[in-house]
């Protein structure tokens, strides 16, 4: 999507830098490079919750959480103290933004082709398996045997943020292969707490969330007023949950699951456009309410969600979720206790080896050919590196230990569940150093049996029709959809002269073709048609660089400047943009980009696969090697 909605002068200056820009149509990366952040703010949270824990006011910090809130209407009421508001009503949301981001993947992204769900997803079952073996061979029959649940389940920020800081450029494949991992792994074990750890279940209740449920799903097929009637049925759904005696934070996940996912369309990108130039020059108010509606419905309602929840969730409620369950009183007693305590032990081996070791057999087992396996979409040392990095368990297991272990046994799993999010880093971070130390030569058979990336370029590469620059033969193909008027294209096109430079000794092919937004940049059109004009008289290329060299000098008279500039026949070039010679040829590339859901400039394509982020010349020449390395170890095991 461009990084622009609305009218922009030529004269405007483009911004400083390229920016992280359009979060909303980059979703995966824009969830993800929050992680870091969110994992420190959430490590922070938990050390002040010891601190808090064990000041000299004994009890202060358990008084406090334990504190009762109620809210009351008529005759009921709806009371708990403030750490389960914490837990089972803030971290609803938490849930839910986790359940977004797994839909957005489902909708758009890797896992669009369902088979690519099964490897993952066992991969999450071995690892729970594992971890809760692990436990329980150490706790089977003794008075921690209820606390089993407590040590099979990942923290996503958490993992996510380890991830990120264990090795900070990791691909997206991994990022969503673990993503997809502890969305498995979070359903499952929020199952667990439904069927094991909830009491006195009102069935009457329950089957009214299923209801409402139900209807959340249907609401998708309204015309309108979607939103408003969502957020009440998805609270009046979370109350069901809550009154049913099952833990409500399910309901956040159901309810992000249900929340589809859909790239901006052309049209409604256009109308959003006129409406906001008609605000301009009238500006009433409810010209403003129109032109606010039409921006929203430009985006799905999952990308206005997480856009608008994320930043809670990450830096402020899941913190507040360590600040009220991590606190634990620490003193020699209970450190000794723990150190022999087979709770703290099981729940570190679990965590620290079982998760690891089950989730690398877990995605074997699903990746076998006679059990119908897909293969898996990274390779085998980087799906241990993300075991590893799923070893990091915290949110949901602090809230199975509070409902399965109560007393000493309670501050003993604490210490435990610590303890691991402190070492599975590490892990995480020695696996992803021996990976790094793997030959290439070594490590090229594994990159090439691994899942292919699935294409989003609907129109193939035609030599004949396409502009190429730089080697036809390359084994990596950059596209570049791109308007000559908008000024982020502009700030790019050094970057891909950078990147064709860098590259050309490894060999480089780059594709450029028109998509002019006509509705934001009037010159947009004309000045694509002058390039062809210009490429009629075989100087495409040169006004194609011109262009960009004077993006505020695209009028008619400006541009037959231009063609005299280079040498071309003057008149000819008047007389086919006169005539709309090249309007049919422009429209060819429109067309392209409305089969592969582009509707933004610059739009990038990489050997097929949609390019997200940003588009410095660093940042493009990083995912071109990956992409070279992708395919000649492809060729490499073809070959084979």
């Amino acid at each position: 999507m461009s990084p622009h909605l609305r009218p922009r002068s030529a004269s405007s200056p483009p911004p400083e830098r390229s920016t992280w820009a359009p979060s909303l149509a980059a979703p995966v990366r824009s969830f993800l490079r929050a992680e870091t952040g969110g994992a420190v703010a959430l490590a922070v949270a938990a050390v002040l919750a010891l601190l808090w824990a064990n000041v000299p006011w004994p009890g202060h910090y358990e008084e406090v959480w334990h504190t009762e809130l109620s809210l009351s209407l008529g005759g009921h009421e709806l009371g708990t103290d403030l750490r389960h508001w914490v837990n089972e009503g803030l971290m609803t949301l938490f849930f839910l933004v986790v359940g977004l981001e797994a839909k957005r993947e489902l909708d758009q992204g890797e896992l669009r082709e369902r088979a690519r769900l099964v490897v993952p997803a066992v991969a999450a079952l071995g690892g729970m398996t594992a971890a809760v073996g692990a436990y329980l061979a150490l706790n089977a029959g003794g008075p921690g045997a209820d606390g089993w649940a407590a040590a099979m389940s990942t923290d996503t920020a958490l993992a996510l943020g380890a991830l990120a800081l264990v090795t900070p450029a990791a691909a997206v494949r991994v990022r969503v292969f673990l993503l997809t991992m502890v969305v498995a792994d979070d359903l499952l074990a929020l199952a667990v707490i439904a069927v094991f750890f909830s009491e006195d279940v009102s069935f009457v209740a329950l089957a009214v969330a299923v209801a409402l449920f139900a209807v959340l799903v249907l609401l998708r097929f309204l015309p309108s007023g979607r939103g408003p009637a969502a957020v009440i049925v998805g609270v009046g759904m979370w109350l069901a949950m809550f009154e049913s005696g099952v833990d409500p934070v399910i309901s956040g996940l159901l309810i992000g699951l249900v929340a589809t996912s859909y790239p901006p369309s052309r049209d409604d990108l256009e109308r959003a456009t006129e409406l906001t130039r008609h605000f301009r020059e009238q500006p009433t108010p409810e010209l403003a309410t129109a032109a606010q509606r039409s921006l929203a419905a430009a985006i799905s309602p999952n990308d206005r969600l997480q856009h608008g929840l994320h930043p809670w969730t990450t830096y402020v409620i899941v913190p507040l979720f360590a600040l009220a369950n991590a606190g634990i009183a620490i003193d020699g007693q209970l450190l000794r206790d723990a150190a022999s305590s087979t709770v703290t032990l099981g729940i570190l081996l679990g965590y620290v080896v079982g998760k690891p070791v089950g989730i690398v057999a877990g995605a074997f087992l699903a990746s076998r050919p006679r059990f119908g396996g897909y293969r898996p979409s990274v390779t085998w040392p980087i799906i241990g590196g993300a075991g590893g990095a799923a070893g990091v368990g915290f949110t949901v297991s602090l809230l199975i230990a509070n409902l399965a272990l109560e007393g000493s046994l309670l501050d003993e799993a604490k210490v435990g569940i610590l303890a691991a999010a402190i070492l599975s880093p590490i892990v995480a971070w020695t696996m992803f150093a021996l990976y790094r130390r793997i030959p290439e030569e070594r490590l090229a058979p594994q990159l090439g049996r691994v899942a292919e990336s699935l294409v989003d370029l609907t129109a193939d590469v035609d030599p004949e029709l396409d502009h190429v620059r730089g080697d036809p033969d390359a084994e990596v193909t950059v596209v570049e959809y791109a308007d000559f008027e908008c000024p982020f294209c502009g700030r790019a096109e050094p970057a891909i002269r950078a990147l064709l430079e860098a590259e050309a000794g490894e060999g480089l092919r780059y594709v450029f073709r028109h998509l002019p937004l006509p509705d934001v940049h009037p010159r947009a059109q004309l000045a694509a048609e002058a390039a062809e004009a210009a490429g009629a008289q075989g100087a495409f290329w040169e006004m194609h660089d011109r262009l960009y060299e004077h993006q505020d000098e695209l009028a008619p008279k400006e541009l037959r400047r231009h063609a005299e500039a280079l040498g071309l026949d003057g008149e000819r070039f008047l007389e086919d943009l006169r005539s709309g010679r090249f309007r049919a040829r422009v429209r060819r590339d429109v067309d392209s980009a409305d089969e592969s859901g582009v509707s933004g400039t610059p739009t990038f394509f990489i050997n097929g696969r949609r390019h997200h982020g940003v588009y410095d010349a660093a940042s493009l020449e990083q995912a071109v090697r990956s992409a070279r390395m992708r395919a000649r170890s492809r060729r490499l095991v073809e070959g084979d």
